[in-house]
């Protein structure tokens, strides 16, 4: 290494470009960067829902749990396989080892379900595959409440507020929660049934057969080719009322004559208010690598437009913003690092009581750390609290190597008179290998950290090459941009066995 840092010194305009260009790339890099709470990690962890309307949990596990559970048991990877099976749905919950990828993990789950679905009862509704995602927190979370039934503000939410909230850059996904959808409810009388001699299935059989569209195939005119479709939706209450279930002696019995039907809302499964009155939550959802702060930012900026526009009666309200806590803590954290470095820098002033030497070797701190944000925008990480951890730890170590060398330079030409320029190269010459030996047992200690296993290994990964990176650009600095300063900015010192004799001989005359 002493010939890089004799390089250096003969050829500063190389160095400064060497570590500018460091700088340079973690600067740009550091614009990019994602932020978020915690590291961006996939758990290998994909569960099954299914929903079976009417079921006893026993019907559920026998016809649909154990099924499932006999498909998905070939799944090569598996670790952890349970279910539960309760009244009209069941979770089948698949845990894989950690190296198996989450996306193929899925993908297998859900091509082992699709060749079991002709064996599952049928009436059920589609099982629903779904991933483990850490980043698929709500962003944030708006209140829509109103003076007015609540089927009315969940219709409301979905079909106007919604759509403009997912128009927003970086917004995946708004889940109402809370809200009760429209739904045409039909009452049966189960005494006007016996009267009949009819069952809820003759009932049920009747309305899917009269209220379906399906394709009729097509025509061929000429050069064209028109497409045709049965129309036999229902689309008011009176259609509906006036749907023939069977004919008894020639007479039409309808729906109207065996039920009671009205124009109402499905069954709540979630509730939400805001100081007691009734409201409707709308969590929205990132885009899977976006900014969580930068996404909060974008929503509320148009909140404004979307509350101004709404309807009379209506009001919108901000209940929970994640990215508060974000920004408050990885402010917190870059806080903490400002200040390590003042301090870091006040402990080598006191020391070397020399603020061009100081300055001379607390550069190894924001080159270090600029840099290394390079690194985590090449390796795919995020500016989380781990790594903003790794920076504010790191603050104490980078400096090292350059107090080192530079103390060394500054003794050769003290003690021997050395000119800069020499002194630069012999006293980085001396203690290249012992600093070089360090900073190779300091990345020895944390590198290994990215290479845990485990989900504590998947939380660390970032923490390791963070700290790592981090000594090893403290390093090159040490060995480059310090003795190639120290050349040029520390003045030329008279050696001390001179001055002490001029000083003796000063006395006795």
């Amino acid at each position: 290494m002493h010939r890089l840092a004799e390089l250096s010194v003969r050829r500063p305009v190389l160095a400064s470009v060497l570590i500018l260009g460091l700088v340079f790339l973690g600067l740009v890099s550091y614009s990019r960067l994602t932020v978020e709470r915690w590291p961006n990690i996939d758990i290998p962890f994909v569960a099954v829902s299914v929903r079976v309307p009417g079921a006893s949990p026993e019907e559920v596990e026998s016809d649909v749990t154990n099924k499932i559970e006999s498909a998905v048991n070939t799944i090569s990877g598996i670790d952890r396989l349970s279910s539960t099976s309760a009244e009209g749905f069941a979770i089948i919950s698949l845990q894989f080892h950690l190296e198996k990828d989450i996306d193929v993990a899925a993908q297998e789950v859900r091509d082992k379900i699709n060749g079991v679905l002709r064996d599952l009862p049928a009436g059920i509704d589609p099982p629903v595959i779904s991933k483990f995602d850490p980043g698929a927190i709500p962003v944030i979370t708006l209140a829509l409440s109103a003076d007015r039934p609540i089927r009315d503000i969940t219709e409301y939410a979905d079909k106007v507020v919604r759509p403009r909230l997912e128009g927003t850059r970086g917004v995946g996904q708004v889940e109402i929660i809370g809200g009760q959808a429209r739904q045409i409810n039909v009452l049966i009388d189960p005494a006007r049934l016996m009267a009949y001699s009819l069952s809820t299935t003759d009932v049920s059989r009747s309305l899917q057969a009269q209220n379906v569209q399906i394709p009729a195939g097509s025509i061929d005119r000429g050069m064209q080719r028109l497409t045709l479709r049965t129309l036999g939706r229902v689309s008011s209450l009176d259609e509906l009322q006036n749907l023939v279930v069977v004919n008894r002696g020639g007479v039409p019995v309808t729906l109207a004559d065996l039920a009671r039907i009205e124009d109402g809302a499905a069954e709540p499964e979630t509730t939400a208010n805001i100081d007691g009155t009734p409201a409707v939550l709308l969590q929205v959802r990132k885009q899977s690598g976006t900014n969580t702060i930068q996404v909060a930012k974008e929503i509320k900026a148009r909140l404004g437009a979307i509350e101004s526009t709404l309807a009379p009666g209506y009001h919108v309200a901000l209940v929970r913003d994640q990215s508060v806590f974000v920004e408050a803590s990885t402010h917190a954290v870059q806080e903490h690092l400002l200040v390590g470095s003042l301090l870091a820098a006040a402990v080598v002033l006191v020391f070397l009581w020399n603020v061009r030497s100081t300055f001379i070797a607390a550069i190894a701190i924001p080159t270090s750390i600029i840099s290394t944000f390079a690194l985590l925008a090449a390796m795919g990480l995020t500016l989380n609290t781990i790594t903003l951890l790794a920076l504010a730890l790191v603050v104490g170590i980078v400096i090292d190597d350059a107090i080192v060398v530079l103390e060394n330079i500054y003794r050769f030409m003290q003690e021997k008179g050395m000119p800069p320029l020499q002194a630069a190269i012999e006293g980085t010459r001396e203690v290249g290998g012992a600093v070089t030996a360090t900073t190779m047992s300091l990345i020895a200690v944390f590198l290994p950290l990215a290479f845990m296993s485990g989900i504590v290994g998947r939380f660390m990964r970032s923490f390791g090459y963070t700290m790592a990176f981090a000594i090893a650009v403290s390093l090159l600095v040490s060995f480059t941009l310090t003795p190639m300063m120290s050349a040029r900015g520390c003045a030329h010192a008279e050696p001390a066995r001179a001055a002490k004799a001029r000083a003796g001989g000063g006395s006795s005359a």
